[in-house]
């Protein structure tokens, strides 16, 4: 019996993946640090704290320069990238039908409130979606569990009852680590060998809802 869905937002349901590779490239590159597309796009579906010290183990998002460099991307995506984003096929639909289901839905994302804010417009289901975790909800990003663990206890679900939408390996593993399973998207990028570990994968939210009736949601 499923009670709830968790779901991710960049990359499930907003096409965001490459504008946040694009905006991690810029922010290192304004403080000396060269990384590539190539290097940090397989790396998007984790947070800052993951990704920063990847690059430069030196630093972290907490503090000094790796705070300034964590600022410095979020600021591309709100004022350069943000308005350019589109939603996935089929995102709107998909949440209303969650919801004419009766299913209790909450947004498992490491995201700021304000980036948050805007990939939920962007997606078109900021009037739909009213709980959510941000990346005040958890010391660690995807691919620990903190963010999964903390939207399971604020929507007061059991993991075996829920399940979650994403499109990354890192959702996937962090909410393994959760006890939760995962539906995948190949629209974050991600082949269908590196979302191997989801209990089933389709092409957009819209698949999704096209193949309903024999997804693991009913």
């Amino acid at each position: 019996m499923l009670d709830g869905v968790l779901l991710d937002i960049d990359g499930t349901f907003v096409l965001s993946n490459d504008a946040h590779a694009q905006a991690w490239v810029e922010a290192f590159a304004a403080y000396g640090y060269t990384v590539s597309f190539d290097q940090v796009r397989p790396l998007i579906g984790m947070g800052g704290d993951q990704i920063i010290p990847h690059f430069a183990p030196e630093l972290s998002d907490k503090e000094g320069t790796g705070k300034q460099i964590a600022d410095r991307r979020k600021a591309l995506i709100l004022t350069k990238f943000g308005t350019h984003l589109a939603p996935a096929k089929g995102a709107r639909e998909l949440v209303q039908t969650l919801q004419a289901h009766k299913l209790h839905l909450i947004v498992a994302s490491s995201a700021t409130s304000q980036e948050l804010d805007l990939l939920l417009k962007v997606a078109q289901i900021d009037d739909l979606v009213h709980e959510f975790t941000t990346s005040d909800d958890a010391k660690a990003s995807k691919p620990q569990p903190n963010i999964i663990e903390a939207a399971l206890s604020k929507a007061q679900l059991a993991p075996d009852r829920a399940l979650m939408l994403g499109d990354t390996p890192y959702d996937i593993e962090s909410a393994s680590k959760a006890g939760v399973s995962v539906i995948a998207f190949r629209c974050g990028g991600f082949s269908d060998e590196q979302l191997a570990g989801a209990i089933a994968i389709y092409d957009d939210p819209a698949d999704l809802l096209h193949h309903y009736d024999e997804s693991p949601l009913t």
